[in-house]
Order: C-alpha cells, then structure tokens, then sequence
C-alpha cells in the first residue's frame, strides 16, 4: 500500500506515534546533509527532487539522535546524503534505471520511502571534511561493497567506524553499499509513503 493523502497519514500517525514523520533538525546537531538527488550529480544525472529536508520516523529518528550523540563524544557527524524520499521518486529511479541492483522496483518499494532508510557517511566537526571511504556515494560496484577489502587501512577503518555505530542503535547495513542503512523490518512496519516534503512539513 502507498500512502498518497496527508490526511491518511496523519490518521495514522495520531493512532501510533512510531509512525511519525520528524525533521531531524530536531533531533541531530548540527544536522549535515548534501543532497545528492536535489541536483543532477547523482546516478540518473537528473534533479529527482527540490527542497528537500530530513525527515525520517519517530523511531529512527531516535536512534539517529543516539548515533549523533556517540560520533559527537568523537569529534564527528553523520552527513546524509538521503532520508525519505516520497515512492513517486524511486519510479522515476526505475524508470530510468530498471535494475534492482541499483534502484529500489518500485513493486517493493523502498525504505527511502517508509522514512526507515538513510544514505549517511561520517565528518570531522571541525573541518567538515568527510572521513575518507571507499567509493564516493551510488558507486555500483564491487568497492562499495561492505566485504571490499583491497582498501586502506584507515579506509576500512572508517567504514567499520560507521557500520559499527549504526549497528549498536539498531540499523541494519546494505551489504552492497557501505552508505546505506535502515531500520530491520521496514516494509512491516510502516507503509510507503508518497507525501512531498512541504506536505511534511506541516507535521507538528
């Protein structure tokens, strides 16, 4: 099922809180993004949206703030590349490239779209240099891989660093793309989602 009217939604989220939409800003400081799919440097080469912000649900939110709070005791940050993103985007992702392994079908759907998936990296706090990682970010190939291990050593380093600090707040990692991560048991958990980011913006 995908969830098409704010209205839907919002019935939803009144009866079960965990099925609240939230804008990380309220939850991670100082929230860094770079935002890939606003602009055409992405893996389709096309703007798949505009003004975007991080929104995820309530329970993955949580568990961000938590990821946050133990990068920050080390001098460093989460950076997001992408949270949710509304379904109609991940049909334009396949229309463009049919191929699931490198887009969500748009059958299943995406966690992107149930506010339960997150395209994250790590950087300094100082500097906000990112930490040296294997591939730049939607590098399909065998490098982004989570078993890679023809790297540097301070590269597998940083990976490991973030997989390890997603795990410990209950996010479970992509193994094809060591940016990836989402919440166990999505698609049981929340429906997907195709609301713009102004229609949540409206979410108190």
């Amino acid at each position: 099922m995908v969830v098409n009217s704010y209205s839907a939604y919002s019935a939803a989220a009144a009866a079960d809180s965990n099925q609240l939409m939230v804008n990380l800003v309220n939850y991670i400081s100082p929230l860094i993004t770079d935002w890939k799919y606003a602009t055409d440097s992405n893996f389709t080469h096309t703007v798949l949206y505009t003004n975007p912000a991080a929104f995820a649900r309530l329970p993955a939110a949580r568990a961000l703030q938590q990821v946050q709070a133990a990068l920050t005791k080390k001098g460093l940050s989460l950076k997001f590349y992408d949270a949710y993103r509304p379904y109609a985007v991940t049909q334009q992702m396949w229309a463009v490239v049919p191929d699931d392994r490198y887009a969500a079908n748009p059958a299943k759907g995406s966690g992107h779209n149930r506010g339960a998936a997150f395209d994250v990296s790590i950087v300094e706090l100082s500097t906000g240099r990112e930490l040296p990682m294997p591939t730049p970010f939607d590098d399909f190939t065998e490098k982004a891989h989570h078993d890679y291990m023809q790297l540097p050593a301070n590269v597998l380093a940083n990976r490991q660093l973030l997989k390890t600090v997603m795990e410990k707040y209950g996010f479970t990692a992509l193994s094809t793309e060591w940016w990836h991560y989402s919440l166990p048991n999505a698609a049981a958990r929340f429906p997907l989602l195709n609301l713009s980011f102004d229609d949540l913006r409206k979410t108190k």
